[in-house]
């Protein structure tokens, strides 16, 4: 029986895709919420192809685990390099919400340990006075932290700095850094807690300044330690607010206690065998890398 002209137009409305609502992966990729289970959720946002949750929590916890070595050995590294890595893995967002507790877990092992090389007064000045003033203006911001142009900004400035400065400590230039002055330290520092509140990288602008205050590397670890964990407490708090801290959030933060465990035993064996010149070569170095690597993601973006 031959169809009328009438259904097989109602049929071929029937076939055609009605308009919905994005997809959870596509709302979790932009910050919005979504309803998806634990793991597509958090890596909803790969772009390079790795869309299973097991596989992409495999990639995340080698990503951390070496930079859980590198902050384990130099006192910093870890959140600027998990955010450059995995942010290719999940929004910026989640990364943030999974990293910061278990971080601090290693600053605070970090602190407790060496408290006696702590430099206090290093702590309050630049740490709470100083950079946390900037990070209160950086959580203030953290609604626009995906502007790729502040991120750009920033990593130039740190592949400028970490350039002059590797420039200053080669072999035909013996003299060691000089601390800034009192004017340009402040500035330094301030613009150090803007970024660390909107991305909690505001590591490679702040060793600028207190690698130049310690340069005898454990005092500088221990210090550095004890900044990023009151920095950070209060970052958890303001991702709490903005509701980025989750159930999901803190299930992957204890998946990451494994890398943490492995890293601080790798970084602690690394950093007791380096010695001081060649620990500052690596400290820039890696600034100039990370500071790369982040200026290259910004013109991605």
């Amino acid at each position: 029986m031959a169809s009328s002209p009438a259904n097989a137009r109602a049929a071929w409305s029937a076939s055609e895709p009605t308009p919905r609502d994005p997809p959870a992966c596509s709302r979790a990729a932009h910050g919005q919420s979504g309803k998806a289970p634990f793991g597509k959720s958090l890596f909803a946002n790969a772009q390079f192809g790795i869309r299973d949750p097991r596989r992409a929590l495999t990639a995340l916890t080698i990503i951390v685990l070496f930079a859980f070595v590198v902050e384990a050995t130099a006192g910093f590294g870890a959140t600027v390099i998990t955010l450059t890595l995995a942010s290719h893995l999940m929004p910026i967002p989640a990364v943030l919400a999974a990293l910061i507790p278990v971080n601090m877990l290693l600053s605070a092992t970090l602190a407790i340990r060496y408290r006696r090389e702590v430099d206090w007064g290093i702590v309050l000045r630049r740490g709470v006075m100083q950079m946390g003033l900037g990070a209160l203006v950086g959580m203030a911001l953290y609604q626009f932290h995906n502007q790729a142009w502040l991120k750009a900004a920033f990593a130039a400035l740190v592949v400028v700095l970490s350039a002059n400065e590797l420039w200053q400590l080669r072999p035909a230039s013996a003299p060691t850094s000089l601390p800034l002055s009192r004017a340009r330290a402040a500035i330094a520092t301030f613009a150090a807690g803007v970024i660390h509140g909107l991305f909690a990288c505001g590591g490679p602008l702040l060793v600028y300044v207190v690698g130049r205050e310690l340069p005898e590397k454990g005092r500088f670890r221990a210090t550095l330690s004890a900044i990023w964990l009151a920095l950070n407490g209060a970052l958890l708090v303001n991702l709490s607010i903005a509701k980025d801290l989750s159930l999901a959030s803190l299930k992957q933060s204890a998946l990451l206690a494994i890398p943490l465990a492995v890293g601080l035993i790798l970084g602690e064996h690394i950093h007791a065998r380096i010695p001081a010149a060649r620990f500052r070569v690596a400290v820039f170095t890696l600034l100039l890398l990370a500071g790369t690597s982040l200026f290259v993601r910004a013109l991605w973006a």
